[in-house]
């Protein structure tokens, strides 16, 4: 058990290494040596940079200071040891890496600056801990005053882009725009996968036979419960299953199709689902044996 545990911290931090050198290679290799930002904690070491000429890394840990000791206090100690140790490792890697400019296109420099960046984050959040302490503070204002994490990181960058306008130039400031979009779209796909899954909940008479409907078309797995169709205190009662599965956003319409052949008038509620964790999502029939699932 130890055994398994440590493997998984060495995973863990090997992995947040891969996440400091990608983000590292985004801002040295393109939007460092080009005056460009990105949003958050980052985005402000680089401005005061450019402006007063001061070692970006050194600013890079300075204002991470405040956000790491609000974290200590209101988040994970675990996930405030592990950030302290990317920032410094993220720190290190900027002050140390040589890396030639790549193009002088600025439209590329945005994108593929924003996609390293975002990959490294990504990867780092993924196995806890962060490179910018936006998100902290972002936890710490949604658990105190219930604000959405989004918009507080929002209000802060559109304050920041602001301010970049002003002091560096208006065209610097869109093409960071630029940079923090694909930044934290990246990042949201690494989080949470190149798959994108949707949550299904099926209501119907005809409960039976959707059930073995989804698993044969569509190969799936389900949890079932027990519902009651009623009208009123005094109305009539009929028991029958709730379906409950998980599909790839792909095969959605593939599933609407399966249900609307059996019964056209099954009440379906559709939902968006974040992480998927164990069940079987897949394969769940060998199709190539043909093997016939026997009936629930």
């Amino acid at each position: 058990m130890k055994h398994i545990k440590s493997i998984k911290i060495i995973s863990e931090y090997v992995q947040i290494i891969l996440g400091i050198i990608l983000a590292s290679i985004g801002l040295k290799a393109f939007l460092l040596p080009n005056g460009f930002l990105d949003g958050g904690v980052t985005g402000i070491a680089l401005l005061v940079s450019s402006v007063l000429d001061i070692n970006v890394s050194a600013l890079l840990i300075l204002f991470s200071i405040p956000f790491l000791i609000l974290g200590f206090y209101t988040v994970s100690r675990r996930i405030v040891i592990k950030s302290i140790i990317s920032i410094l490792g993220l720190a290190l890697f900027i002050h140390f890496e040589n890396f030639s400019t790549i193009t002088e296109d600025k439209l590329l420099i945005s994108i593929f600056g924003g996609l390293f960046l975002g990959a490294g984050i990504g990867i780092a959040i993924r196995n806890g801990s962060v490179l910018d302490g936006s998100e902290i503070l972002g936890i710490y204002l949604n658990d105190k005053y219930g604000i959405s994490i989004g918009q507080i990181i929002l209000v802060f960058n559109i304050i920041l882009f602001s301010v970049t306008a002003l002091v560096l130039s208006a065209e610097v400031a869109l093409y960071s725009i630029l940079t923090y979009i694909v930044t934290a779209k990246v990042t949201d796909l690494v989080i949470e996968g190149f798959e994108d899954f949707i949550g299904v909940t099926i209501v119907s008479k005809k409960y039976e036979a959707i059930e073995i409907a989804i698993m044969e078309e569509l190969g799936t797995g389900m949890t079932l419960y027990k519902g009651t169709r009623g009208v009123g205190s005094s109305g009539k009662t009929e028991d029958f299953d709730i379906i409950h599965t998980i599909v790839n956003r792909i095969d959605i319409k593939k599933m609407y199709r399966v249900v609307d052949k059996i019964d056209p008038k099954a009440f379906i509620v559709e939902f968006d689902v974040n992480t998927v964790k164990g069940g079987v999502l897949r394969h769940y029939l060998d199709k190539k044996k043909n093997k016939i699932i026997p009936k629930l």
